[in-house]
């Protein structure tokens, strides 16, 4: 019963055929260098998908006439076993996706920050309220405002800090043994001492999450870079790239652990 409802979500499950039960023998999850046929094989299917499916709109900036700023996109492919020994893929996006966070044949994120009445929502509103106060009193161009300005920009900025810290509270990691660590816990030995900005929302630490939860073996990982990259020429379209030094390490260090 399981494996069926992988299969109407986001578990894809693989042909079982010779050739890929003979990729998949003796596998073992690790991090190398160099992209594993399995892999491959699961990201040429995601990008078939990417470039066919018509449930959402995202700029990638590979096609004219779409609306919105280009924004390419990392993507991720986990080859995973099924607690019922099924071999397939697990597929994740890193931070959102046309502007949501929820797609079918996609990993959901670890914190689901757009989640209706959630306290993200509350929060950046109270954000853009002080910028706006703060705007329409800088407008007058009045000495007299000087000091309640000043207060507002403190203010912003406590709220700010604070709405990032509740924000890394709820991320906590699991690993193969089932054991939990939070995001400020993985990064309290880095050299920042706190996590950067977007820390668990890449794809990969999405991908390992879904299958420890789901007692699902991991067997190889792969991300590619998928439209154009206005900020960065680092990304180029359809490359594959190890996970991120910054954001990844050390929360891979414990989910791998």
């Amino acid at each position: 019963m399981q494996d069926l409802i992988y299969e109407d979500s986001v578990f894809c499950a693989f042909e079982e055929t010779a050739e890929i039960n003979a990729l998949a023998k003796g596998l073992v999850f690790s991090l190398k260098e160099e992209v594993d046929p399995l892999c491959l094989l699961a990201a040429d299917k995601l990008q078939l998908h990417l470039q066919h499916q018509q449930d959402w709109i995202h700029n990638f900036g590979l096609s004219e006439g779409i609306e919105g700023i280009v924004i390419g996109k990392m993507f991720g492919v986990l080859i995973v076993r099924t607690k019922a020994g099924r071999l397939g893929y697990l597929a994740a996006f890193s931070g959102k996706l046309a502007g949501k966070n929820h797609h079918s044949k996609f990993v959901p994120p670890i914190f689901d920050g757009l989640e209706e009445g959630g306290f993200l929502n509350a929060g950046m509103e109270k954000l853009t309220q002080i910028n706006e106060e703060i705007n329409q009193l800088e407008s007058y161009r009045d000495e007299c405002f000087k000091d309640e300005i000043h207060s507002l920009k403190l203010l912003r900025k406590h709220h700010s800090h604070s709405l990032q810290n509740k924000i890394f509270e709820q991320y906590h990691f699991l690993n193969k043994a089932g054991e939990s660590k939070s995001l400020i816990k993985a990064f309290e030995n880095t050299s920042a001492g706190k996590p950067p900005a977007g820390a668990g929302e890449c794809a990969a630490p999405k991908l390992l999450q879904y299958a420890f939860s789901h007692e699902m073996e991991p067997l190889a990982l792969a991300e590619f870079w998928w439209g154009l990259s206005p900020k960065s020429a680092n990304w180029k379209h359809g490359h594959f790239y190890k996970p991120c030094l910054e954001k990844c390490a050390p929360i891979l260090a414990h989910m791998l652990n």
